[in-house]
């Protein structure tokens, strides 16, 4: 029975742990720019309105299917999808979701880590005093001659890699567990500390208007589908991570409210970052839709140029260096989990394996701004070819697959015992999981492809 299974890699101390731990797989780079940039284009407090219809009916049941699937299966999603499809007499093609998710992963690791180098290299950048009182064309100029750089951003995608490795192969308590212990909670902190400095420094007003203040003019079709996709995309569905973080949850935990409360704090996370960039891109006259430009180009512009902007400049940069590592350690311990599992590596090596695979791969990513920019196949670069493989075709459909296979393949009563019994939110959640969550999943799959 599912329920005796024991867990190999061991279990989170606390409900709580498991909130910090997939809280930060959830947040990352896209919370602290994207979400803030999309509410403020697409109609203020109406987009974040439809963003939280969203969240509710599509990111909460395909977050609870993973949870509920990881919990049975005690394993990685592989080995989780081969083992519940076994024991619900299913077809074991059904372990190619696990797949799905596990690649889709270490492919997004592999081009992550290059991206998340650039913050690295922008903490030490804002430390040294690089953009103290700096110009814009002197900010553009420092960022293109990093990213032409194929030798920093070796330097930094390695280093970013090499933690990474650090934190994961110090297992679930002695690795996952104290990072998620230590760095959520500075994460919250040093979020707080800027939206205070935000809204001394910046129109704080301003920035409560720009992404708040409901229009719900701008509300066109474009707009909800960006909502449904920044909904699916922010909570890290369909990519193993969540479902691995579930195996790893004590029996005597609510599933449904753990849920629920993981994507209050990733939404607060998104909210807390545009209080504390938009008063200063307001105040400064900057451009808000500046996507990675406005945070690496046009903001370091104005930190140069704020009162205490050195320090708190480092403090933002540290601040997306550590979003960008607890997704990063979420990624690689799907791949560590499977190579102990089923090749009975230590977890040590697992890690150095699977790290250094990411990071082989990642130097194509990195290339792809420099020395391989010419380089195409039909119009993309190896960084838009691992982009479009992960995130517009592997996630959307390991998603979609996972919510058919909870919500019509997965026994009901294999599913109700990881409610604990509690029928009601079992009965909203299948409904859901059902009729609603492949829905939405489907038009963000097929819209990406059009």
């Amino acid at each position: 029975m599912a329920a005796a299974r024991d867990p190999i890699h061991g279990l989170w101390s606390s409900r709580w742990v498991f909130i910090l731990a997939a809280t930060g797989s959830a947040v990352g780079l896209g919370n602290i720019w994207r979400f803030p940039y999309v509410t403020g284009e697409n109609g203020g407090g109406a987009f974040v309105l439809v963003y939280l219809a969203c969240v509710a009916l599509v990111g909460v049941p395909i977050m609870i299917a993973e949870i509920v699937l990881g919990r049975r299966g005690r394993r990685s999603p592989i080995n989780t999808m081969s083992e519940l499809a076994r024991e619900e007499g299913l077809s074991p093609a059904w372990s190619g979701v696990g797949w799905m998710g596990v690649v889709a992963g270490f492919l997004i690791l592999s081009f992550y880590s290059v991206v998340a180098g650039w913050s690295l290299a922008y903490v030490f950048y804002l430390g040294s005093g690089t953009f103290a009182a700096a110009t814009g064309e002197f900010s553009q100029t420092t960022f293109d001659a990093l990213i032409a750089s194929p030798g920093k951003l070796l330097l930094w995608h390695s280093l970013f890699i090499a933690l990474t490795i650090f934190v994961v192969s110090r297992g679930v308590t002695g690795g996952l567990e104290k990072a998620a212990r230590l760095l959520m909670p500075a994460l919250f902190l040093m979020l707080l500390l800027l939206v205070g400095y935000a809204a001394s420094a910046g129109d704080f007003k301003g920035a409560l208007s720009y992404l708040f203040e409901p229009d719900f003019t701008a509300l066109s079709s474009d707009a909800i589908l960006i909502a449904l996709g920044q909904a699916f995309f922010s909570l890290s569905l369909g990519m193993g991570s969540i479902m691995v973080y579930g195996s790893y949850l004590p029996s005597d935990a609510s599933i449904p409210s753990t849920a629920v409360t993981i994507a209050i704090a990733d939404t607060m996370v998104a909210v807390l970052a545009g209080l504390a960039i938009f008063p200063i891109v307001l105040g400064y006259g900057l451009e808000p839709g500046a996507g990675p430009g406005l945070v690496f180009i046009s903001l370091t512009v104005a930190f140069g140029q704020m009162p205490g902007g050195q320090f708190f400049g480092t403090v933002f940069f540290l601040l997306l260096s550590v979003a960008a590592l607890t997704s990063a350690i979420s990624l690689l311990e799907p791949v560590a989990a499977w190579l102990v599992e089923s090749k009975r590596f230590t977890r040590r090596n697992a890690c150095l394996v699977a790290g250094a695979g990411a990071w082989l791969l990642g130097i194509g990513s990195l290339l792809s701004f420099n020395l391989w920019s010419e380089v195409t196949l039909s119009e993309r670069h190896f960084f838009g070819w691992m982009e479009l493989i992960s995130t517009t075709i592997l996630l959307p459909l390991g998603g979609l697959l996972i919510a058919i296979f909870a919500g019509w393949r997965l026994r009901h009563s294999s599913s109700l015992e990881e409610f604990q019994q509690q029928r009601p939110a079992h009965l909203v959640w299948v409904t859901l999981t059902r009729f609603v969550a492949p829905v939405g999943v489907a038009i963000i799959f097929f819209e990406a492809l059009s």
